[in-house]
C-alpha cells in the first residue's frame, strides 16, 4: 500500500530551520513569517507522529529523529537542484519568462493574458507559479511578483498597491454571520485584526484554514466562506459580481505583493507596464 508524501515545502522549511536552527532565521531565508514556519515544522511533526525539533527559549535542537531526517531531507533537495541544472530554462530572445506568486498567476494574469499576447504576437511568454522565496533567487526571470514582508523580498522590489486586507464572499441572502470564515495562514494580520474596524458580526473564530490567499479567493468564490484576502486579488472578481465585499472595513497588510524586473529588457518593461495598468494598481 502506497504512502502520499507530505507537501514537499515542508520539507523544504524543515531542512532551512535544521540548518539555522531558528525558525525566524528560516523564515528570512525563505520569505516567509515566522508564523507560517512553525505551523509547516508542526504539520509535518504531526504528520510523522514525532517530534522533529526541541523548542528552547534561544533556539532550537533537533532530536533524534530529526537528526536521522535531516542528511535524506538535505541530499534529496540537492539532488533535485542537480537534476534542474542538467536543463537550460533561461530565456532567450523573443521569450519572456515572468515568475510570479501562484495566488497572481491565478486570478490576475491568467484571465487577462490573452490580451497582452494579442498585442505581442510574436513573444513567447512563459508563466512560472512560485511559492519559496528560493524559487525567485533560482528563477532566471524578466519578471517577478513576489509575496511577502518588504524584508525579504529583495531591494529592487516595489510593492503594488492598493493592497489592504478586505472580508469578501460569493453573493447570497444568509445572514453573513452563518457563513465560516477562511483564514490564510502564515501572514501577520488575520480576521482578528479586522474585526477590530468593522461593525459586521461574524463567526467567533475562523474555521477553514489555507496556506494563501488565492486558495481562500478560490473557496470565496465557490461559496464555501468568507474570506479575509488582498484587495488586489479580490476587487476584479467584485468588479464582475463573482465578490462581494461584506464590510467597508479594510486593514492595512505587513505583507503584500511586489513588482521587480530587468529594466534592460524592454519587453519585461512591456508586461510589468501592462500587469499594473490591468490591476488599476501603482508601485
Amino acid at each position: 500500500m502506497s504512502r502520499h508524501l507530505p507537501p514537499l515545502n515542508w520539507f523544504r522549511v524543515f531542512e532551512a530551520a535544521a540548518r539555522h536552527q531558528k525558525f525566524t532565521a528560516a523564515a528570512d531565508e525563505l520569505g516567509m513569517t515566522q508564523s507560517a514556519v512553525s505551523q509547516q515544522i508542526r504539520a509535518l511533526e504531526e504528520r510523522l507522529a514525532t517530534q522533529l525539533f526541541l523548542r528552547q527559549p534561544r533556539g532550537l535542537l533537533l532530536t533524534d529523529a530529526g537528526r536521522k531526517l535531516l542528511p535524506k531531507v538535505s541530499s534529496s533537495i540537492e539532488n533535485l537542484k542537480n537534476a534542474i541544472d542538467m536543463f537550460d530554462i533561461g530565456p532567450r530572445i523573443g521569450n519572456l519568462t515572468v515568475a510570479a506568486s501562484v495566488s497572481i498567476a491565478q486570478w490576475v494574469i491568467a484571465p487577462h493574458l490573452a490580451e497582452f499576447s494579442t498585442a505581442h504576437p510574436h513573444l513567447k511568454t512563459r508563466i512560472l507559479g512560485t511559492i519559496w522565496a528560493d524559487d525567485f533567487k533560482s528563477s532566471i526571470a524578466d519578471v517577478e511578483v513576489r509575496f511577502g514582508a518588504a524584508s525579504n523580498v529583495g531591494h529592487n522590489a516595489k510593492r503594488l498597491i492598493p493592497d489592504a486586507l478586505i472580508a469578501v464572499s460569493a453573493p447570497r441572502n444568509d445572514p453573513w454571520n452563518t457563513y465560516p470564515l477562511i483564514e490564510a495562514v502564515g501572514t501577520t494580520e488575520g480576521w482578528k485584526d479586522w474585526r477590530v474596524q468593522s461593525e459586521t458580526v461574524l463567526s467567533a473564530e475562523p474555521t477553514i484554514f489555507v496556506d494563501s490567499y488565492g486558495v481562500a479567493l478560490s473557496m470565496a468564490v465557490n461559496g464555501v466562506g468568507i474570506a479575509l484576502v488582498s484587495s488586489l486579488l479580490a476587487k476584479p472578481l467584485i468588479a464582475k459580481g463573482q465578490l462581494i465585499q461584506i464590510d467597508p472595513a479594510a486593514i492595512p497588510s505587513s505583507e503584500g505583493y511586489f513588482l521587480a524586473l530587468r529594466k534592460d529588457n524592454p519587453h519585461a518593461c512591456d508586461f510589468a507596464e501592462w500587469l499594473v495598468g490591468k490591476m488599476g494598481t501603482s508601485t
